[in-house]
């Protein structure tokens, strides 16, 4: 595993994500309570990027037309979107986050 500083925790707030570049993949980085998540940033549906969205109960929001995407595993829960996202590992180390790209935790490759 190959883990890269994403930001610092305090970037990320409660219920939301940040939309970060790693290693040319766009990454979200979600928050949800004291947990921390990260998906590619890119809705299977829409193209569009999901860091927009609103997080909530260990999803993700598609801002464009609602699709939502379980955190942990990257499938949608909500269409319209079928399709999963890619999810990948994190470790929070003091205050920054850490995020490991060189291979998608559930096998979904990033498009």
């Amino acid at each position: 595993m190959a883990f890269v500083r994403a930001c610092a925790a305090t970037e990320v707030p409660e219920d939301e994500a940040l939309g970060v570049s790693l290693d040319g993949l766009d990454v979200a980085i979600a928050r949800d309570g004291d947990e921390f998540f990260a998906v590619q940033d890119l809705c299977s549906h829409a193209a569009v990027p999901l860091s927009e969205g609103e997080v909530a109960n260990c999803t993700i929001e598609c801002w464009l037309h609602g699709s939502t995407f379980d955190l942990r595993t990257g499938k949608p829960t909500i269409l319209p979107a079928t399709e999963p996202i890619s999810t990948f590992a994190v470790e929070v180390r003091g205050d920054e986050v850490f995020v490991d790209t060189s291979e998608p935790l559930n096998g979904v490759k990033p498009s």
